[in-house]
């Protein structure tokens, strides 16, 4: 019989020297003024992003710390005076976004933008797409938010028959993490349960999910325990 040991805990103040170093090694956001706190594994960003990119990246770095649980953010976008753009200049951008990405069908999805909000309507072919097309307008200078009303044009699946897809697709990229993830499925809507041990972890098996055919919504209820 094997024993397999669990990791020992890291300490909030580890944590965060982790964290500030894992921000430091990104050149694109070093210079972000921030402050990280942790109490028990739980991460709050606070400080002032000159760009939604920049936001998104900062706390995407915490999140790849190993030992964190969750991560609030409460981090504010104030562009910079040269990143300022007109709600014109934005939504030309996106439409320009948009129709240069090949994996997104630009003509059924249509923008507002209003004092750099950018509001995403229309539909897609998978949920993965979704994501896609918001984390595409994330990266456009002058963005302050992305609000996603996009909706899956999905033909109808059986449930059974996505479940299968999501858990085979799973099993093919970590047997490991396929064994502790359950899978449901109604009405096109995914629920994911169980635990990983990362959030990369986590947004990779949300990321298969959101491929399989006839999915249009995802809840996922994974937890995330470094220490399992």
């Amino acid at each position: 019989m094997t024993i397999t040991a669990r990791p020992m805990m890291k300490s909030d103040a580890r944590i965060r020297a982790d964290i500030m170093s894992e921000i430091e090694w990104d050149p694109f956001i070093r210079d972000v003024p921030c402050k990280v706190n942790v109490e028990n594994g739980a991460v709050t960003v606070t400080g002032q992003a000159p760009s939604l990119a920049a936001r998104v990246s900062v706390i995407e770095a915490a999140h790849r710390v190993q030992g964190v649980l969750d991560v609030v953010d409460e981090m504010t976008v104030a562009p910079t005076p040269e990143s300022l753009r007109s709600d014109v200049d934005i939504a030309r951008a996106v439409r320009d976004c948009l129709q240069w990405d090949a994996y997104l069908p630009d003509e059924r999805i249509s923008c507002t933008v209003s004092s750099g909000t950018v509001t995403l309507r229309g539909s897609v072919d998978t949920w993965a797409q979704r994501g896609d097309a918001e984390r595409a307008v994330q990266r456009l200078t002058g963005v302050r938010q992305v609000v996603n009303r996009l909706t899956v044009e999905s033909k109808t699946v059986d449930p059974a028959a996505i479940r299968l897809q999501i858990e085979r697709a799973l099993e093919r990229r970590a047997e490991r993490e396929a064994r502790r993830i359950n899978v449901a499925v109604k009405d096109g809507v995914v629920t994911l349960s169980g635990a990983v041990q990362s959030w990369a972890e986590r947004n990779a098996v949300e990321r298969v999910a959101g491929c399989a055919s006839g999915v249009t919504g995802i809840d996922d209820r994974i937890v995330v325990d470094p220490y399992s």
